[in-house]
């Protein structure tokens, strides 16, 4: 099996060392190196625009090297907790904006997945309502995101509940990361798709099949969520009488269902769940 590649970014809060744990679990029976991440920004938004200015300046060596030591410090913490033999990490200090960090990393480092932390007690509301965090899923929509909440204690995901409306044909590439996912852990995949009382039309019973076909060598089952007004509270609804789903999918494709659900005032208050980790996957357009 080929190394997985796990980039981690960090603030050094125990949010993020709470995503930090999980991602060690979660990837327990893989090799793995772990990329920790600390970007950092000094000064205004016009010396952030003129970094290798910025370099130059006592206050950015300075900030460096306070990053540099607390990754040195976070690396020992993982070494010392983490006696898998199969896990490595590598840790990487970026003078630069969060987004422009992670990208730059991801692509560099061919990474698969991004695992960070959210902040506040609702994991979901914080990934489409918190700022940072919703521009890095916007715009680092190549590489799959697994956001966890700041509270969660991790449990095996052995049932991913991944949410659709059957709009989007899903190709074989974009459901690659779930699938290796479902794998890891024998996982069944519980597809989930909001009824809104309107007959399917042709293209989403295609939708549907082909997911079916996608699926064919897991365990998955088709659910119907009815009777809400919103989609996120149909979800909610779902996840909260499935209190045994480890995990929720969905393709992050923003000009329909995800850019409707960003929009929902239910976001602000309670979202999906508060102890769901979410897997964001890259929408691959054909």
């Amino acid at each position: 099996m080929k190394v997985k590649l796990i980039l981690l970014p960090t603030d050094f809060s125990p949010n993020a060392n709470t995503a930090i744990k999980y991602a060690m679990d979660l990837f327990e029976k893989v090799e793995c190196v772990f990329y920790i991440l600390n970007a950092f920004e000094v000064g205004g938004s016009n010396l952030s625009s003129t970094m290798g200015k910025a370099k130059d300046t006592r206050l950015y060596r300075a900030v460096k090297d306070e990053s540099e030591r607390n990754i040195e410090t976070a690396i020992e913490a993982q070494i010392s907790e983490n006696k898998n033999q199969l896990h490595s990490f590598e840790g990487l200090s970026i003078g630069d904006s969060l987004v422009n960090a992670i990208g730059r990393t991801s692509i560099d480092k061919d990474i698969d997945y991004i695992v960070m932390g959210t902040k506040g007690s609702s994991a979901i509301k914080e990934v489409f309502m918190g700022s940072n965090t919703v521009n890095i899923i916007q715009k680092i929509d190549f590489c799959p995101i697994i956001a966890v909440p700041g509270d969660y204690n991790f449990r095996l995901p052995n049932e991913i509940a991944f949410a659709t409306n059957y709009e989007h044909i899903y190709s074989k590439v974009e459901l690659i990361p779930l699938i290796k996912m479902a794998k890891l852990w024998d996982a069944s995949i519980h597809i989930v798709h909001i009824d809104t009382g309107k007959e399917m039309l042709p293209h989403q019973k295609t939708a549907k099949n082909l997911l079916a076909e996608r699926f064919s060598k897991l365990e998955h089952h088709f659910e119907e969520v009815v009777g809400q007004s919103t989609i996120s509270g149909a979800i909610n609804a779902y996840t909260q009488e499935q209190n045994n789903i480890g995990m929720l999918a969905m393709i992050n494709y923003w000009h329909s269902f995800f850019e409707k659900l960003i929009k929902e005032n239910v976001i602000k208050r309670v979202a999906f769940s508060t102890e769901v980790p979410f897997l964001i996957l890259p929408l691959i357009e054909s």
